[in-house]
């Protein structure tokens, strides 16, 4: 049957993309609103990639690239973030994902974006295609009790409540700010965050300082005597945690606890005395899957941050496969060729970039072979981070 991959327009997307991804992702059956559903298409495209696999001219499985940039090393690069991986169920376990995603890589490459993100149904599938698993968002549950002694604090600045449409820009702007400081965090190429503003209706607490905007927390009230779940909790410094942790607080005997999404290696514990809390970081298939992120372009990562040190690298992957002269000082800088003294996989380099795996931790997930000289230079040239993608999709 003759097989084609192609991006579609909002009118295929509103047909053939969306009816597979409703399958796939939401409870059905359901009545759909197809003026609302083409709308949302409309309004998708101008921010996104929709891929189609088609068999016979009968759409078989779909992905979604959105338009993104994201903090890696100190850079703000051009980013593909996929969403939406679907197959009809008829077509499932026969190879149509992977030819799909074959296709979707090399067009977010040919577009110019030189890392990708995603959250995997199953992470071994996606290791396959090149990409690096990252450390998983935390979740703390707190009682707003045990945050009333912020509220004595003496602190400048102050916080207002709105609807998130209300502040859609707003908070749009403060993302791609806060994300040119925080490692590894995504944002749409969104500038009015009219992406935002067509989500689900939410609260938005916003503080200032001196005017200006510091931080952000983005919620819903599930109850009386509920969850105050936030989707996101996001600041600049302490001060606009502790004005915005004080905001929760006013929640008590309204809410039983708070659910805050926080990065990995936050430490909520020391927030205050007497805290009364529980912190996870769950992964699970399907669910809770922890993001994972691939590099598209070697030569795209110049200029990225860089520890001390020079090492000639071979990749071995079918899109970014080659021979790589690697040296840093400040920044990376990127030379075709040299003689190799390490290799590397996709997902290898991937996870030294995003600071997921030491090098001397590659061979044991079969992401490289290499001796320890080879190792310290690695770990000299991409020293120890954390990354924090912060963005859903």
């Amino acid at each position: 049957m003759p097989v084609t991959v192609r991006v579609v327009d909002p009118v295929e997307w509103s047909t053939d993309s969306s009816r597979l991804t409703r399958y796939a992702f939401q409870p059905s059956p359901a009545e759909l609103d197809a003026g609302r559903n083409l709308a949302q298409g409309k309004l998708y495209a101008r921010f996104s990639r929709t891929h189609v696999l088609y068999e016979d001219d009968a759409p078989r499985a779909t992905a979604m690239v959105w338009r993104m940039h994201q903090h890696v090393r100190g850079r703000l690069l051009p980013m593909g973030g996929i969403g939406g991986v679907a197959t009809d169920p008829a077509a499932r376990r026969g190879g149509r994902a992977r030819q799909l995603l074959t296709a979707v890589l090399a067009d977010m490459r040919a577009q110019g974006q030189v890392v990708s993100t995603l959250y995997p149904f199953r992470p071994s599938f996606y290791e396959r295609f090149g990409y690096a698993g990252l450390a998983q968002e935390r979740r703390v549950r707190i009682a707003p009790a045990a945050l009333l002694p912020l509220l004595r604090l003496d602190l400048p600045g102050e916080v207002t409540l709105h609807r998130h449409v209300e502040v859609a820009g707003d908070i749009q702007r403060f993302e791609t700010e806060l994300a040119a400081q925080m490692p590894g965090m995504a944002v749409y190429d969104d500038p009015d965050g009219e992406l935002l503003a067509n989500q689900t209706p939410s609260w938005a607490a916003i503080a200032r300082v001196d005017g200006r905007m510091t931080g952000y927390l983005r919620y819903s009230i599930t109850e009386h005597g509920g969850d105050l779940d936030a989707r996101r909790f996001l600041y600049r410094d302490p001060v606009t945690r502790s004005l915005l942790l004080g905001w929760v607080a006013r929640h008590t005997d309204q809410v039983a606890s708070a659910v805050l999404r926080l990065p990995p290696g936050e430490t909520p514990e020391t927030w205050t005395a007497d805290a009364d809390l529980m912190v996870e970081a769950k992964v699970a298939p399907m669910t809770d899957a922890a993001p994972m992120a691939r590099i598209l372009s070697v030569d795209g990562l110049a200029g990225i941050d860089a520890g001390p040190g020079e090492i000639t690298v071979r990749v071995d992957d079918p899109l970014i496969g080659g021979v790589y002269s690697l040296s840093g000082g400040g920044t990376l800088s990127v030379t075709p060729g040299g003689t190799p003294s390490a290799e590397l996989t996709g997902p290898g380099l991937a996870a030294l970039v995003y600071g997921a795996l030491d090098p001397a931790e590659l061979p044991l997930r079969g992401f490289g072979t290499l001796d320890e000289p080879a190792a310290a230079s690695l770990r000299s040239l991409f020293p120890p981070t954390t990354s924090h993608l912060v963005a859903h999709f």
